[in-house]
C-alpha cells in the first residue's frame, strides 16, 4: 500500500507509515507543496494509486461526486494528538489492506464508528 498524506496530517504519520513498510509522501514533499489545489491531489493520487489520508471534508465530497480520489481515509477526530491519529490508523490497517485491491474504496474514522466503503 502507499499513502499521501495531505497537508494537516503530521510528518510524524508519514514517518510511523514508512516504518511500518508502506510508502508514504506529505502533500508538503511534491506538486506545489501546501498550496497544491485538492482536484490535483486525487489527479496525482489516483494516477500512483496513492491512498489519501485527509482530515478535509472536500476529499470526502469529491470521492462521493468526482470518484476522486479513488482511494481516501476521511479522519473525523478533530484535533486529536498524533499519538492518538496513529493509534486510529494502526486499527484501521488490516480493512485498508484488503480494500486495497479494490478500484475504489473510502473508510472514515470517526470518535464512536469506522465506516468502509469499497467498489
Amino acid at each position: 500500500m502507499k499513502f499521501l498524506c495531505d497537508v494537516h496530517i503530521s510528518y510524524k504519520v508519514v514517518n510511523y507509515l514508512s516504518v511500518a513498510g508502506f510508502e508514504t509522501i506529505h502533500i508538503n514533499q511534491i506538486l506545489d507543496r501546501w498550496n497544491t489545489k485538492d482536484k490535483d491531489i486525487c489527479e496525482y493520487a489516483d494516477k500512483n494509486d496513492l491512498i489519501v489520508i485527509t482530515k478535509d471534508y472536500d476529499f470526502l465530497n469529491s470521492y462521493f461526486i468526482n470518484g476522486s480520489p479513488k482511494k481516501l481515509i476521511k479522519v473525523n477526530l478533530g484535533n486529536i494528538s498524533t499519538i492518538e491519529l496513529i493509534k486510529s490508523l494502526s486499527q484501521v490497517m488490516i480493512a485498508a489492506k484488503r480494500l486495497n485491491s479494490l478500484h475504489s474504496f473510502m473508510i472514515e474514522i470517526d470518535k464512536d464508528r469506522v465506516t468502509y466503503i469499497g467498489e
